[in-house]
């Protein structure tokens, strides 16, 4: 398993456990490009949505396999090699972006991996799973940067998409919800210690 692997040192073990994981539904490594409820709109024949060849989409899927397989072997060098394959190969193809950003962000290339995210949700226009993890890991970036109010967005859209992760991480980042915490930890504070 790629968790197994790699580990990054700056985030904590369970978003390291949601990104490393593939088999995960939240994040990570992903091929396959599904509409999740919403109309198909991610590039590829299965999907209605052909902007690259079928025979190039085939080619970037086949390299994206080979990436995924690179990066759960632990040669990132080699997965990332693959992934710019596959983006070449079909430009279009938002999964190959999503996977591509992956590698960078794990490399420390965020600017990279920004890139390719903010393409890979243009592309998907914002819908489908591939357009889900492309706001998951944009929000997980945003929020190592300190960036708390853009990964809270991020997390929401993520979150109606279908990511239980990202409803998780948005409840949690919610400025209101921590407003409102506060003040019930002061009440609940004033009322354990009694009467002035």
């Amino acid at each position: 398993r790629f968790g197994s692997k790699i580990k990054s040192r700056t985030l904590s073990s369970r978003v390291d456990t949601a990104i490393f994981d593939p088999n995960r539904q939240e994040i990570g490594f992903q091929v396959e490009c599904t509409p999740n409820g919403a109309p198909p709109v991610c590039n590829g024949p299965e999907n209605g949505v052909l902007l690259d060849s079928e025979e190039s989409i085939a080619e970037a899927k086949r390299l994206e396999v080979a990436g995924i397989e690179a990066a759960e072997k632990g040669d990132l060098s080699a997965a990332l090699e693959q992934f710019d394959r596959a983006v070449e190969a079909a430009p279009h193809y938002a999964s190959a972006l999503n996977n591509r950003a992956q590698g960078r962000r794990m490399r420390g290339d965020t600017e990279g991996a920004m890139a390719d995210l903010n393409q890979a949700v243009e592309l998907t226009r914002s819908r489908g799973k591939v357009a889900e993890q492309a706001y998951v890991q944009r929000a997980m970036i945003r929020r190592l940067q300190g960036d708390d109010d853009g990964a809270w967005q991020d997390f929401r859209v993520a979150a109606a998409l279908g990511s239980a992760f990202a409803k998780a991480e948005a409840v949690r980042l919610n400025p209101y919800a921590a407003m409102c915490n506060q003040m019930l930890r002061d009440v609940i504070g004033k009322l354990q210690s009694g009467p002035d």
